[in-house]
């Protein structure tokens, strides 16, 4: 059995495609049995919960880049996204704090349903542009896919752990692909 485990972060757009291409990966190679794990790395581990500026406000301030760079950039975005099916409107979210996003994937994990859960917030964040740090938000997610909210502070050291492990790894930008315990540029490359 081969293990892959994929570091994301679900306000990421680039995640999202990579979500979708490891699915349809593992279709066409059904044959092959894989133990698939989601793995929490925060992009802005001190952005708060509450949203403020969206994507292309900050990044406008924060890489000073002018509206033509932001459109080639947020085009190119959707245009990928839409290859693979997806309705990605990166430019209008607002960036939030991922920490209890990622324990919501941990605690879908225990039931075989990750996947459907990440799918799920990067969807709510990148296609309907919700507040995924609300309590509000993450608990009707979890309602929908039949799960119990979050409670207290489950996963939260598991959360940690996946970013320890990224940082011993070398993983510096998501998404990141480990296979067998060796990072990989692409997880089928072999």
């Amino acid at each position: 059995m081969t293990s892959l485990e994929v570091w994301i972060d679900v306000v990421c757009p680039w995640c999202y495609i990579g979500l979708k291409r490891v699915q349809a990966e593992l279709r066409r190679r059904a044959d092959r049995e894989v133990r698939l794990a989601w793995r929490a790395f925060e992009l802005r581990p001190d952005q708060p919960a509450l949203p403020g500026l969206t994507l292309r406000e900050m990044m406008a301030a924060r890489f000073r880049l002018d509206k033509g760079e932001l459109d080639a950039l947020f085009e190119r975005i959707r245009r990928t996204g839409a290859e693979v099916g997806l309705d990605i409107r990166a430019d209008t979210a607002r960036p939030v704090n991922t920490f209890d996003a990622h324990r919501l994937i941990r605690h879908a994990a225990r039931d075989g349903r990750a996947t459907p859960m990440a799918e799920a917030l990067f969807h709510a964040y990148l296609t309907d542009n919700q507040n995924i740090a609300d309590p509000d938000v993450l608990a009707a997610l979890a309602h929908d896919l039949g799960m119990e909210p979050l409670v207290g502070p489950a996963y939260a050291e598991d959360v940690r752990a996946d970013r320890l492990r990224a940082d011993r790894l070398g993983i510096r930008q998501v998404p990141a692909y480990v296979v067998d315990g060796v990072p990989m540029a692409t997880p089928f490359s072999r």
